[in-house]
């Protein structure tokens, strides 16, 4: 009987820890943060967003009236996507999903479970580098 009650009092603490929990973490974040749509294409790269136009104003209380720096929430995140996209003419254009290619993942599959011990059977093998969304 002692084992029950003390599995009842563990999942009530439990429940009620979650419950104080979510009501903690319930509020949204605020409006006017920037998205994905910051991120412009000027014909040749993919730029992030000027981070003074998403600056949000401090809103620390200050008696003294001193200024406190903006916060550009999202600005250096956006300036990473940028940098890191592979075509950044899909910004502006995507290109057309081809589908899968049964073959080649039939193939990597094969690869994987039988590794070659020898460069002479290793002809099999696909490119590392891929032909995807690259114009001819």
């Amino acid at each position: 009987m002692p084992n029950q009650r003390l599995r009842l009092a563990r999942f009530s603490f439990g429940m009620l820890l979650s419950l104080a929990l979510t009501a903690c973490m319930s509020a949204r974040p605020p409006l006017g943060l920037p998205d994905a749509r910051v991120i412009t294409f000027d014909g040749d790269a993919a730029h992030g967003p000027d981070c003074r136009s998403i600056a949000i104003p401090s809103r620390l209380g200050d008696p003294d009236l001193l200024a406190h720096p903006t916060i550009p929430f999202g600005c250096a995140t956006y300036a990473n996507l940028a940098a890191q996209l592979a075509r950044p003419a899909d910004i502006v254009e995507p290109s057309a999903y081809a589908g899968a290619d049964g073959g080649a993942a039939a193939r990597s599959v094969a690869r994987y479970d039988n590794p070659p011990t020898s460069k002479s059977e290793s002809k099999d093998a696909a490119p590392a580098t891929s032909s995807v969304g690259v114009s001819q």
